[in-house]
């Protein structure tokens, strides 16, 4: 399923649809049950609420992480956890708003049915998800890296549903031969023959160079009897959210759908970025005073800590945060941050866990400098280090930099070359399906984050 230009897993999508459905027709059976006390209409919002609550809290707790809930266990603590955050949010809400509350004993009744149903419905789905009518197989045309790269990265999720029947490989003398667990199955000469077989469905094209390789009268019989065929880039794209750098080619980015905005894009972008950072600077006032008499109380002045970082094509801009690190935390060559830095204050241990020490980057918003959402800034230091080590690496810069961003809510704080290259995948795939609906995930996902305090050092 492609969604907001980005691939999500039809398997996540129907769970989540099918259980908004029964949490919805749950808590509105028992309403009704408890007799009609509002008008339809009104009665309708109410619920709505409800639901949306419920479902953030699902998704929060990462209800709809098929491969993350691998056990019954693990569901029951994640549903319990899921609906008792809801529980409390909707007892504030109902306590200030006493006008939303659906009328005695509804919710409290609803939960429950709620509790089952959810339960009951997850194990169905489970149990059908495994069935193998319904799982679709797959057979991967190559065995060098990048075949053996999406052969793990199937088998380690769950989302997707897909079952390795086998690498094809032009050596007949290695079929048999095992490569991450699944088998080298055949020649290019016999992916006729197996897709008979075994009923294969897709087809994916992982060979390192396709020049006299590429079994092209094979695969056009299998693409016209229905099977999809298509690169293993575009396979890894799907399960992961990220470029397979390793096998990305000049080509690629220049012929790809991807990797252009168009100006109007940009346009509503840039309008939304003022619109957040105003609303968010007025909201936030009375969170930054506190903040920095925290930290001038604790380490003096200053409170707030300047650094050049590299902006959108490649020009230096000055970035704002407040200081979480002692006066003297750097003294010559900028170092990366690390796992328990001793140069993190008390105040900044707190503020750098909920991002707090991001919010003066709101002026930066203000002055076109950043954007909400984009790849985060490096300095320029470490840009010149990655430059020369890193392919690709220079294509970040072709957009704003974010506050927030699609590597930030999906992988670590940086901290090394090697991290500064995995969330290069994920920043390219971001700048290839740039869009503003992408847009509000990622912001909608970093409250996830920031909640839940992952990947600050």
């Amino acid at each position: 399923m492609r969604l907001f230009k980005r691939h999500i897993s039809a398997r996540s999508v129907t769970a989540f649809v099918a259980e908004n459905m029964l949490i919805f027709g749950s808590i509105t059976v028992v309403a009704r049950l408890h007799g009609p006390v509002d008008a339809p209409g009104a009665a309708l919002w109410k619920i709505g609420l409800v639901v949306a609550l419920c479902q953030m809290s699902l998704y929060y707790n990462d209800f709809y992480n098929l491969t993350l809930i691998n056990s019954n266990r693990e569901l029951v603590i994640r549903l319990l956890q899921a609906t008792g955050a809801a529980s409390i949010v909707l007892g504030v809400v109902y306590f200030a708003l006493p006008s939303l509350d659906l009328g005695n004993g509804v919710f409290v009744t609803s939960l429950a049915l709620v509790l089952v149903g959810v339960f009951t419905c997850r194990l169905l789905f489970n149990r059908l998800s495994r069935a193998r009518g319904l799982r679709e197989r797959l057979l991967i045309v190559g065995t060098g890296p990048a075949a053996k790269i999406i052969a793990r990265q199937i088998l380690a999720q769950r989302e997707f549903g897909y079952d390795i029947v086998g690498f094809i490989d032009r050596d007949a003398s290695r079929i048999g031969e095992s490569l991450v667990n699944p088998r080298i199955v055949g020649t290019p000469a016999d992916i006729g023959r197996l897709v008979e077989s075994h009923d294969v469905a897709r087809i994916v094209v992982a060979l390192p160079d396709r020049r006299g390789a590429l079994p092209v009268q094979e695969l056009i019989e299998a693409k016209l009897a229905g099977v999809r065929i298509e690169d293993a880039a575009t396979t890894y794209e799907r399960l992961t959210g990220k470029i397979l750098l390793d096998d990305l080619r000049p080509s690629a980015v220049i012929f790809s759908d991807g990797f252009h905005v168009s100006p109007l894009t940009r346009f509503v972008k840039r309008v939304i970025d003022l619109l957040l950072a105003l609303v968010g600077s007025i909201l936030a006032a009375p969170l930054m005073v506190l903040t920095a008499l925290a930290i001038r109380l604790e380490s003096g002045a200053p409170v707030l800590y300047s650094q050049v970082r590299v902006g959108e094509n490649g020009s230096p801009f000055t970035l704002y945060k407040f200081r979480s690190m002692r006066l003297d935390a750097e003294n010559g060559t900028p170092v990366w941050a690390r796992d328990g830095d001793d140069r993190v204050t008390g105040v900044g241990r707190i503020i750098r866990k909920t991002r707090i020490d991001e919010l003066p980057q709101l002026w930066n918003v203000v002055k076109g400098e950043m954007s909400f959402v984009g790849p985060r800034p490096e300095r320029p230091y470490f840009v010149e280090q990655l430059l020369a080590a890193v392919p690709f690496y220079a294509q970040r810069h072709a957009v704003k930099p974010g506050v927030t961003g699609w590597a930030q809510t999906k992988y670590r704080y940086g901290s090394s070359v090697e991290d500064a290259i995995e969330k290069l995948r994920y920043d390219l795939y971001y700048i290839k399906h740039m869009s503003i609906l992408f847009d509000l995930t990622i912001v909608f996902d970093t409250v996830k984050v920031i909640l839940f305090r992952k990947g600050a050092k």
